[in-house]
């Protein structure tokens, strides 16, 4: 089973980094993306840094939870815009973006899942009464 988290987390933090180049260069369809969503040049560049981060906690097994639920986070808010706004299919890309969201989405999520005592722990820890 922990190969099967290291295999999530790898393959989560590969695709996020993947795209990096497409945000942080200004790639037309990067910037069509966020243009329709109406936070072009801050949302591309913004979730770019977030992808970033998620990436390199996500390799690092002491932190691999927080890059889990980081990348949760960026990919939720990456499907839902899918979903709403920007459809499946973007730009005729056949739906290739909204897949590999949902593909690093679930990655993330079974990290998160290896990693939940780490999870619980802390949001306990957040809220219990001292």
């Amino acid at each position: 089973m922990k190969i099967l988290q290291l295999v999530a987390r790898i393959i989560a933090a590969a695709i996020m980094l993947q795209t990096l180049y497409y945000k942080f260069t200004a790639h037309p369809e990067s910037v069509y993306i966020f243009s329709t969503l109406g936070i072009e040049p801050f949302g591309r560049i913004g979730s770019g840094i977030a992808e970033l981060i998620a990436s390199i906690l996500l390799l690092i097994p002491k932190t691999a939870w927080m890059g889990a639920v980081m990348g949760l986070g960026v990919m939720a808010g990456a499907i839902i815009s899918h979903l709403t706004i920007l459809g499946i299919d973007v730009k005729n890309d056949g739906g290739q973006l909204f897949y590999m969201a949902l593909f690093t989405f679930a990655c993330c999520l079974i990290v998160a899942f290896y990693e939940r005592l780490k999870i619980i722990n802390l949001a306990s820890g957040l809220f219990s009464k001292r």
